[in-house]
């Protein structure tokens, strides 16, 4: 099952948010509150946006089911028996060994990422791939809509698989936008995301608190 590249919101979103991380991660985007660097974050699923807020946002509105905000976890999760073979990421039509993959309630799709010379790319997975690949690992269906995704890292010859917030997604999206050069993205790009890789794998067994890129 091949994925089917498209225009969309969340494109936009995540460039955007690339661009401005640093004055985003200021001040709390509900109540103009100052931020620490490390600072919590919510999602509104209808509006398909991360929003960066304070603790007492955080606290008032995380929990609440019906007021249209979801709290994004700070734990990353390495799926250490994840199963997928070259075949079925082949199949996927994902042109690089790197892409994330979310559920959002708006419609219940499941959307791909993969980093590309114009920024990230989204995809529209087939749901037919996705149930098998829930089959293939139970462990998906512990994943929350919205806030959490799989990270899949296939770049020269890894095999690593992360349940891990979005956010992180959102933080390695910017990290790619900045440092990519030219086509084929240049030595410098490469080399963040695989200090970004190392550092999510040190860090996986811990708070999973992270600093914005």
């Amino acid at each position: 099952m091949t994925v089917s590249s498209r225009p969309g919101n969340w494109v936009a979103r995540l460039q955007r948010f690339a661009r401005d991380r640093h004055a985003a991660a200021e001040y709390c985007e509900l109540c103009s509150v100052p931020l620490p660097p490390d600072h919590l974050h919510l999602v509104e699923p209808a509006k398909r946006r991360l929003l960066c807020v304070c603790r007492a946002c955080d606290l008032l509105l995380g929990d609440d089911k019906d007021n249209g905000y979801r709290r994004v976890p700070r734990r990353a999760e390495k799926l250490e028996n994840f199963r997928m073979t070259d075949a079925e990421w082949d199949a996927l039509g994902i042109p690089i060994g790197l892409a994330f993959f979310c559920q959002g309630t708006p419609g219940g799709h499941i959307l791909a990422f993969y980093p590309g010379p114009a920024g990230p790319t989204e995809s529209l997975l087939g749901l037919s791939a996705w149930t098998q690949l829930v089959a293939n690992n139970p462990m998906l269906t512990e994943q929350k809509p919205d806030v959490e995704a799989l990270l899949v890292n296939r770049i020269n010859g890894a095999r690593e698989y992360y349940r891990v917030p979005i956010d992180r997604c959102y933080a390695l999206v910017g990290l790619i936008r900045t440092h990519w050069r030219g086509v084929s993205g240049g030595d410098e790009v490469w080399k963040a995301i695989l200090d970004f890789m190392s550092d999510l794998r040190e860090q996986r067994d811990g708070t999973g608190a992270y600093h914005h890129g």
